[in-house]
């Protein structure tokens, strides 16, 4: 079992997950984010956004991943987090095959909500209820992209709330 302290984990590797890493390190928070290629991006195509002219959306998380590698978030590729727990000193999250410790959590699963279920944040209807920040109802847990959305899930909206739980 690894014992690592961190100031952010993201759980997730689609757009919303990885724009959150890259913001986070970039703004001088060590970050790691847990990746099992599992997002929808695999099966998109992207055409007319802001400087693509049109890319299939595996060479777009490729992409966004050697961006992320190249500012030094610790990405554990294919490690898949098990369970998520919080306590006063922060964010535990049990993984495959370690434990992670973080003062903050990004989760961003997509549309599977079941960490944002077993760490007790509330939900608006099928969606995890965050504000503005994107902060859920657990103080320091920021959720992200379509786990917060019932509809618009593109790419561009999915990085740009991950960007934003990141700032904030």
């Amino acid at each position: 079992m690894s014992d690592t302290d961190t100031d952010v984990i993201v759980v997730g590797g689609g757009p919303a997950g990885l724009s959150a890493g890259l913001f986070a390190q970039k703004n001088g928070l060590e970050t790691v984010l847990f990746d099992t290629d599992s997002t929808w991006m695999h099966k998109a195509h992207l055409f007319n956004y802001l400087g693509i002219g049109s890319v299939d959306g595996s060479a777009f998380i490729e992409t966004a991943r050697t961006q992320v590698d190249s500012f030094g978030v610790e990405r554990k590729q294919d490690e898949e987090v098990k369970n998520v727990t919080y306590s006063e000193g922060g964010f535990v999250v049990e993984t495959t095959t370690g434990e992670y410790q973080a003062a903050y959590l990004v989760l961003a699963t997509g549309a599977n909500r079941d960490l944002a279920e077993a760490l007790c944040c509330s939900f608006d209807g099928d969606i995890v209820d965050v504000d503005v920040t994107m902060e859920t109802s657990v103080t320091d847990a920021y959720a992200t992209g379509a786990m917060v959305r019932a509809e618009e899930w593109q790419a561009v909206i999915s990085a740009g709330d991950g960007a934003a739980a990141a700032l904030n």
